[in-house]
């Protein structure tokens, strides 16, 4: 599933359409399936967590999330997208300089008043990537039910927005945290600012999207992601793996851990009250 930083570098790459007038193209998903977008001049790309906000001069917001199947493309001039992957478009937009933005199998989108955006993202907690990142208002939100487990904490948008489950995996291993660890017993402004560095430096450096080891390796660009029953980059004890519903009916995601690195305790035990006030959390 895209990420935060996902969403940060395709905004970052679309932002070469801001400006373009759309000749032609329509909406064929979501609310507002079968409207018009011919006329309207794009003017921006925002993003919040894993939403994407495509802004047009016409005072209204292209609202899409890409989830588990969406993704984007721009075709250049003369040039189109073969027509299997078309049948899915669900956005589809033809700029006056030739070239086309197409939104592919997109299962989120909604046009709304660019004054109202908040219909859509206003339920988000901050968003790690935005440049005015509320980390008090983060903190307060994970730190509200002291009990739950930090892996899920996370990954609830609702808290803070941006973490999909490679992320809550990686940061978990990187900050030594077992995924059942109470947050209560987590130095949480610590945690977000070692998720806000990572997060930024995959959305914007070259070559590091997503590379969590500084290692380019096959097999080693991940701490424990998609290493289960392989040893630990760092102590060699065997990561470990299972499948976690997070939300009833919600499907499976898998869960990745060391349990020399990120060791299991009682929650109640007095030395993860201790580390939850050091800096290592």
């Amino acid at each position: 599933m895209p990420e935060g930083d996902s969403v940060h570098r395709l905004a970052a790459r679309l932002r070469a359409t801001d400006g373009a007038l759309v000749v032609r193209g329509e909406l064929r998903g979501g609310p507002s399936a079968g409207t018009s977008v011919a006329g309207r001049r794009i003017t921006g790309h925002a993003t919040h967590g894993k939403h994407l906000l495509t802004r047009l001069d016409d005072g209204t917001t292209l609202h899409t999330h890409m989830r588990m199947t969406g993704s984007w493309t721009v075709t250049g001039p003369g040039r189109r997208i073969p027509t299997t992957v078309a049948r899915d478009a669900r956005v589809r937009m033809a700029l006056d300089d030739g070239r086309t933005v197409w939104g592919i199998a997109l299962p989120v989108v909604d046009l709304v008043p660019t004054r109202d955006e908040h219909r859509v993202v206003g339920h988000l907690g901050p968003d790690l990537l935005d440049d005015d990142f509320d980390r008090a208002e983060a903190v307060r939100r994970m730190t509200a039910d002291p009990d739950a487990p930090v892996r899920r904490v996370l990954l609830d948008q609702r808290l803070v927005a941006g973490l999909g489950n490679l992320w809550a995996n990686e940061l978990g291993y990187v900050r030594g945290l077992h995924p059942d660890r109470p947050i209560g017993t987590v130095d949480v402004p610590t945690l977000l600012d070692t998720a806000q560095r990572m997060l930024r430096h995959s959305a914007t450096v070259p070559d590091a999207y997503q590379v969590t080891t500084e290692r380019l390796r096959r097999g080693e660009q991940h701490w424990v992601v998609g290493r289960a029953g392989r040893p630990c980059l760092r102590c060699g004890s065997r990561v470990r793996a299972r499948d976690d519903v997070e939300v009833p009916g919600s499907p499976a995601r898998r869960v990745w851990w060391c349990p020399r690195c990120q060791p299991a305790a009682d929650p109640k035990a007095a030395g993860w009250a201790a580390a939850a006030r050091s800096p290592a959390g």
